[in-house]
């Protein structure tokens, strides 16, 4: 798409001509636009909305494939949370278990100094990339190890514990005993390209398999429990293929938490990790009411969880061991599990243990948050897989939010402060409801919000970049320079409202990209001189025409750029 800068400008004569047929411009856009709307009626927005990122397994660095689900939770919380809606954002990291035992001892160090190194980084990272969450769990919290102590003896309590003897192939990589259908004829991992070990232990096991009807029917009757779709399928196999109890501790992991009636075990690492999402809505002050763990209490506090994001490598552990977990115990489950696809680097899933990560850190230090968060937000599609190019990377940016938004608004702003005093001359809410923005505004923003909604956040910037993209369209054909400097009364009147037009256009786009760029939006709102109280203020509804953060005589800031596109080396390739 052509730079805002290089547009060809009409001369006075064809302006006029573009004037004259703007009303059959504003029909066809709205019958282009209208059957969108039709099919993207939003949803009721919830009260309140709990979303979880996976614990992050501190074996190494934070890289890219944990910032991606990071970002998607983000994005998702922003957007509740413009909707006024009571959000709860747990992330967190996921701390015991032979593997981070073994990372610590190859430095030197005990195993809670490299815990307390890792999550460091990973809160560090989550801040770079402004992520705002409520709550970071870990769990070496004593708030955890109490709950999850609760939730154990509950289970337990239950009749749905017992010992036994097994014997099979494990994965230290994925902490879990494989399958023979789950590795290659070598009994390799197939996501973490190594041998599996042959173990045997006496373990405890949880009686997953006495919940095999409950799961079932949670899997047929609630097609959304599991999405997308070909999530819920695999998972409906599995479970079909008859559920078999396993195991939730060990007897030679020293690094993790007891099991208060057996000291010689300590807690198997997902039946530890996984109740992390409850303990994660106590404060750490909670002591004793996490370790009631009442299912009101936890109620009150924003459980169940709306949706749980997570690899659709982990998906088996989400969507079938932790519903047999929280039935056991009485709980009442996650509305939803969202497995997302890998991000690739050679066509391999990126990963710590393959050595094929990508440096969220020097991503974000080169690029800034709101472009490494909308490039992979717009870029992938939430739930498939995607490959990273940095070229790529460039070039979505660039065309998108440095030409298609920050670029419109940057020329807009310096024709009002030439020809208008830097003020706006009239009201957005008095452009006619047929002009062809107003139009776009109308029947583009429930497509962003239901897109958002369905967690399709590639349709959803996609959907807001329609609005910017027709403003760059609209003075093109306009070319309200010309009017302004050439033009009638009559004329610079039009062309005073075309830019009111296209202002209000981008202050709307800000609106509905705050979940995604909220920097970028921020930005965008200081240069239009909309204070921080306004800001502070703002609403999903804000993103209406006209609602008057805007008005007659408004003063805008000193144009200055919003985003700037990104040129010179490389820092990936």
């Amino acid at each position: 798409m052509r730079a805002f800068c290089e547009i060809k400008r009409p001369c006075l004569g064809q302006m006029c001509h573009f004037i004259r047929h703007n009303q059959s411009i504003r029909r066809s856009t709205r019958h282009a636009m209208a059957q969108g709307r039709a099919r993207a009626e939003p949803k009721e927005i919830p009260a309140h909305f709990t979303v979880t990122t996976p614990l992050y397994y501190v074996n190494a660095s934070p890289h890219m494939g944990s910032a991606y689900p990071t970002i998607a939770a983000d994005v998702l919380a922003r957007f509740y949370r413009l909707h006024g809606s009571d959000v709860k954002f747990v992330t967190g990291t996921d701390e015991h278990g032979e593997k981070i035992a073994l990372a610590a001892s190859s430095q030197g160090l005990e195993p809670i100094q490299h815990c307390d190194q890792l999550a460091a980084q990973y809160q560090s990272l989550w801040e770079k990339l402004d992520i705002s969450y409520d709550s970071f769990i870990r769990t070496t919290a004593p708030k955890h190890e109490k709950l999850v102590q609760t939730i154990l003896n509950r289970v337990w309590d239950n009749g749905d514990i017992y010992k036994a003897n097994y014997k099979g192939w494990y994965c230290v990589g994925c902490e879990e005993y494989k399958d023979e259908s789950d590795m290659d004829a070598e009994h390799n991992c197939p996501v973490h390209q190594k041998p599996c070990e042959e173990r045997e232990e006496e373990n405890y096991f949880f009686k997953l398999s006495k919940y095999q009807k409950e799961i079932e029917a949670l899997l047929e009757d609630n097609p959304e429990f599991v999405s997308p779709s070909s999530r819920r399928n695999e998972v409906l196999g599995w479970v079909k293929d008859g559920l078999r109890d396993f195991s939730i501790s060990r007897a030679s992991v020293p690094w993790g938490i007891p099991i208060s009636k057996d000291p010689s075990q300590t807690i198997y690492v997902w039946f530890d990790a996984l109740n992390g999402y409850l303990s994660a809505l106590y404060d750490d002050a909670d002591l004793e009411d996490a370790e009631k763990a009442s299912t009101e209490d936890l109620e009150a506090r924003g459980w169940p969880a709306s949706v749980h994001i997570i690899g659709k490598d982990i998906l088996r552990f989400h969507a079938v061991y932790w519903p047999g977990m929280l039935l056991s115990a009485g709980m009442k489950l996650p509305d939803k599990v969202f497995g997302h696809g890998f991000l690739t680097k050679d066509g391999l899933k990126m990963g710590k243990s393959l050595g094929n990560v990508l440096d969220p850190v020097a991503l974000v230090d080169t690029y800034g948050a709101d472009a490494v968060r909308y490039y992979f937000m717009r870029e992938v599609a939430f739930g498939g897989d995607g490959d990273f190019s940095e070229e790529r990377f460039r070039n979505i940016v660039n065309a998108n939010l440095a030409n298609d938004v920050g670029n419109l608004l940057n020329r807009t702003l310096n024709l009002l402060k030439k020809n208008c005093d830097a003020a706006l001359p009239l009201s957005p809410a008095d452009i006619p409801q047929d002009h062809v923005l107003r139009q776009t505004v109308i029947d583009q923003v429930p497509i962003v919000e239901r897109n958002f909604q369905d967690m399709k956040f590639h349709d959803a910037c996609t959907a807001a970049l329609v609005i910017s993209g027709k403003g760059n369209q609209y003075m093109e054909e306009v070319a309200p320079w010309t009017a302004l400097k050439k033009g009638t009364d009559e004329e610079k009147e039009h062309a005073k409202a075309a830019l009111v037009a296209v202002l209000e256009a981008v202050r709307i786009v800000s609106v509905l990209l705050l979940p995604v760029t909220p920097s970028l939006s921020k930005r965008i709102y200081e240069q239009l001189g909309i204070g921080d109280e306004a800001w502070g203020a703002l609403h999903w509804s804000d993103a209406t025409w006209g609602n008057g953060h805007l008005a007659k005589g408004h003063a805008i800031s000193k144009p200055s750029p919003v985003f700037v596109r990104f040129e010179g080396d490389m820092v990936t390739e």
